[in-house]
């Protein structure tokens, strides 16, 4: 059965679903509601975690040592139930375990833990997978939440992405869902992104290097979100055009090449996690405007 957790600290609260251990609200105590909804009308995830791939596989298929398993866009987790490990005052933590049904697409002896956590006006999610298996184990994980836009008391402003590291980015594509070889010129000028609906006619505006690890979306003296990533080298975001969302997407993997096949290990940025091994993913959201 589907439950919610609610943690909070002294500014903010956090609602998380067992259902792919996926956040439902980000809000601060005064009010303001940061997280997107979830309206069905124009896509009701909020926080999805993609893992054992982030993205499409050629008809939804991927390919292990030349076996064929199902597998459909950005993995099972995201449609998951994660069962409950530790609840606190400001932590939540949900783990998946292999089981009959995952192991029907993914041979794997493996766990995906997802901790929320609240520290003042910042939220750290974190994930760690752990191979429990004889063999070394592929996958792709990936964080896929979406935030307001306009974000609230930024109505009517220009909102922007600003990178840390100042960087320009090479910009891919996908093409029918995989990814599409040719890269194009960055959007960015000098780590700045005006944002416009427009930018995403063509589906998710994929960064798969060079994004830095932090960034900022917001509102030029006016309410802000400063972003962190760790182990995360991937960038994506994403908006259905016109919807009120915007998704700031941190991965380590991407959808498979549209001109590639359908391994797993050919997928680019996938991660080979050793036999009993395990490894820490995560992205920190701070408000602070």
């Amino acid at each position: 059965m589907t439950e919610t957790v609610r943690i909070e600290s002294d500014t903010l609260t956090v609602e998380v679903s067992s259902l792919g251990a996926e956040m439902q609200s980000l809000a601060h105590k005064d009010g303001r509601s940061f997280l997107w909804s979830g309206d069905p009308a124009w896509w009701s995830g909020r926080s999805p975690i993609l893992f054992p791939i982030v993205g499409k596989a050629p008809g939804d298929v991927v390919e292990i040592a030349g076996r064929p398993f199902p597998m459909k866009q950005h993995g099972f987790a995201r449609r998951s139930e994660f069962a409950l490990v530790e609840e606190g005052q400001n932590v939540c933590r949900h783990r998946l375990g292999a089981s009959d049904e995952t192991k029907a697409s993914y041979p794997f002896d493996f766990t995906l833990e997802l901790e929320h956590r609240l520290h003042g006006n910042r939220l750290m999610v974190t994930a760690t997978v752990a191979n429990l298996g004889p063999s070394p184990m592929p996958y792709g994980i990936g964080f896929h939440p979406a935030f307001a836009w306009p974000l609230p008391g930024g109505e009517g402003r220009p909102h922007r992405i600003v990178l840390d590291n100042g960087g320009e980015p090479p910009l891919q594509r996908l093409a029918d869902g995989l990814l599409a070889p040719e890269r194009h010129a960055s959007p960015f000028s000098e780590g700045s992104l005006l944002l416009s609906p427009g930018q995403f006619a063509d589906d998710a505006m994929i960064f798969p290097e060079g994004a830095g690890t932090a960034l900022t979306y917001g509102v030029e003296d006016g309410p802000t979100l400063r972003f962190a990533f760790d182990n995360l080298p991937n960038l994506a975001l994403w908006q259905k055009p016109g919807a009120p969302f915007l998704c700031i997407e941190p991965w380590h993997g991407m959808a498979a090449h549209a001109d590639g096949t359908a391994e797993l290990v050919e997928r680019p940025f996938t991660v080979a996690l050793a036999a009993g091994d395990s490894a820490g993913y995560g992205f920190s959201v701070e408000i602070v405007g």
